[in-house]
């Protein structure tokens, strides 16, 4: 398994199409979910890639406080539907957050979590903040993991 943890500056052609690629086979088509995945906080965010060889399995996107919330955010997690069994989630989480607090040190982390995963971003130490709501179709609910 390799990981990367690149700026949007850095990202190859190849690895933004693989990017593009994983987001709409999962929260497109998998989720059965329409909606804008281009929202132009792409070229704002680090992007935490996963491949097993040539293949994107995991991804994650980091956008700084003030991007999408005021507070630094990990957002679009995925991985890759048969390499789930594997555990990738857990490892993807622990890295992004370990990279988002040495980057952005004493931050709050701010998630927007679908509702079925509320148990395994607890497990990372996010905790509930505020009241469930429907993104896209999908119920959601605000996460804090507060590093102080």
């Amino acid at each position: 398994m390799t990981k990367k943890i690149l700026l949007f500056s850095e990202l190859t052609a190849q690895q933004i199409y693989d990017i593009l690629q994983l987001r709409s086979e999962v929260f497109v088509v998998e989720q059965d979910c329409v909606y804008q995945d281009i929202d132009g906080h792409d070229d704002k965010a680090f992007h935490v890639l996963f491949y097993d060889g040539e293949t994107l399995v995991a991804y994650s996107r980091i956008l700084p406080p003030g991007t999408y919330f005021k507070e630094l955010s990990i957002g679009r997690v995925i991985v890759k539907e048969k390499h789930r069994s594997q555990k990738l989630g857990h490892v993807l989480m622990k890295t992004s957050i370990e990279f988002s607090l040495k980057t952005y040190p004493k931050s709050i982390i701010k998630i927007s979590a679908q509702q079925y995963l509320i148990k395994f971003y607890e497990s990372h130490g996010f905790m509930i903040s505020g009241e469930g709501y429907l993104e896209d179709g999908i119920p959601h609910i605000g996460m804090k993991l507060d590093s102080h």
